[in-house]
């Protein structure tokens, strides 16, 4: 250990001594250092981005939408019926996660007058399968659908038309219609587009603001048919939509059950891929760089062979020659690393992520700096400096001592 500490020391001396012709030859190396991170900092958070999008919208992989009418009529089963069906399947199968969810409208009585507000109707669970995360307050939660106060979740464009720039005041509104109740806001998220004004609320909530609310447009509410949503493992999607029709069919006579999968199908295997070709272009830059420090050091060596020469004679070992040329690479690299990466990461921290990133749609949880990226950076920086210092070392050992010397 001893050895290897003091051949370290001399190869960073050697660095220090001769660190105008060491920071020539590394500027190759920084910039590729820099750029690869850079790149692969910027393609896995897009990477990133993409993905949790796309969860947030059709859900986390694999889920399963699973919806049932009447093809006579056109309308959902009895809603006692399919809670019971979705009760039995989802204790038969042990299904970790399922939520239902319905679209619908509900009117709100806002300070400019009452107004239809798009409204889903889901169960608490469906923020877990969405990935959605509140920027202020909480989520629906199972105790909801006691309260005598129903609980909203809204965004941001909402709150701000209400009036409120947070939920310090813990606002409330009132859900107009023939039966008005006052709603209280419970959490605040990041969606929609622009002005558009989008709110959640829970199912099977007591009151007259429960389910079953009729398609009048002068009553308080309106709610499409529920589907139901399951999270189950991937490779067992396709197994799993059989059962469903096949054991909710016998379950509600005469209905037609349709399951099918909502989340983005191979988003894993396109991130896979640009995350591979974002490492395979930065590997190309980095070897550019790499082939600068080697011919740095092959000329150091030829400059330095008088030198080793010396060294051999008074009882310099090969191991401990070729260890100190081979470090001093390493050392070098492995600063301009360091350096690389933490401007790289200065670089990306300061860089207006969220509207390049979003294409128009906010991201609740803005991901940071990729840890997997700096440690690629140094390990690639350290690894070129290895690469490109065991030619040089070498070269070194093989060197007569008595011609090194007349050198």
């Amino acid at each position: 250990m001893t050895g290897f500490l003091g051949t370290l020391a001399e190869a960073w001396d050697e660095v220090r001594v001769h660190k105008s012709r060491v920071l020539l030859s590394l500027v190759g190396v920084f910039l590729a250092v820099f750029a690869m991170t850079t790149v692969t900092a910027l393609g896995l958070m897009v990477a990133q981005v993409q993905q949790e999008v796309g969860e947030r919208q059709g859900g986390r992989a694999a889920t399963v939408a699973v919806s049932a009418w009447d093809p006579r009529t056109g309308m959902p089963p009895d809603p006692a019926e399919w809670d019971g069906a979705v009760s039995d399947l989802v204790a038969r199968y042990d299904i970790a996660t399922a939520a239902g969810v319905a679209w619908g409208e509900t009117r709100f009585r806002m300070p400019g007058g009452t107004q239809s507000v798009q409204t889903r109707t889901v169960s608490p669970s469906y923020g877990d399968l969405h990935r959605i995360e509140p920027v202020e307050g909480r989520w629906l939660r199972d105790g909801d659908r006691e309260s005598l106060s129903p609980a909203v979740v809204v965004n941001e464009a909402f709150l701000t038309a209400l009036g409120h720039a947070d939920l310090s005041a813990r606002p409330t509104v009132v859900i107009g219609g023939n039966d008005p109740v006052r709603a209280t806001i419970v959490g605040v998220v990041r969606e929609g587009y622009g002005e558009e004004l989008l709110a959640y609320r829970i199912d099977r909530s007591a009151g007259p603001w429960g389910e079953g609310a009729p398609a009048d447009p002068a009553t308080a509410m309106y709610t499409g048919p529920t589907t139901l949503e399951l999270w189950v493992p991937a490779d067992q999607a396709d197994q799993v939509m059989e059962t469903v029709r096949h054991d909710f069919a016998l379950a509600l006579d005469g209905v037609q059950v349709d399951a099918y999968r909502s989340d983005p199908q191979g988003a894993e295997e396109t991130i896979a891929l640009l995350r591979l070709a974002i490492r395979g272009a930065g590997a190309v830059v980095l070897v550019l760089g790499g082939l600068g420090v080697l011919n740095i050091g092959l000329v150091t060596v030829r400059q330095r062979i008088r030198e080793i020469g010396v060294r051999r004679s008074f009882g310099a070992t090969s191991g401990r020659i070729f260890a100190a040329v081979m470090l001093e690479s390493v050392c070098a690299t492995a600063l301009a690393g360091l350096i690389a990466v933490g401007g790289s990461i200065a670089l990306v921290r300061n860089l207006p992520l969220e509207r390049l990133l979003n294409n128009g749609i906010p991201i609740a949880d803005m991901p940071g700096f990729p840890v997997a990226a700096a440690v690629e950076g140094m390990v690639a920086a350290t690894a070129v400096g290895a690469l490109a210092g065991l030619l040089p070392a070498i070269i070194a050992v093989r060197a007569k001592v008595i011609d090194a010397i007349r050198f």
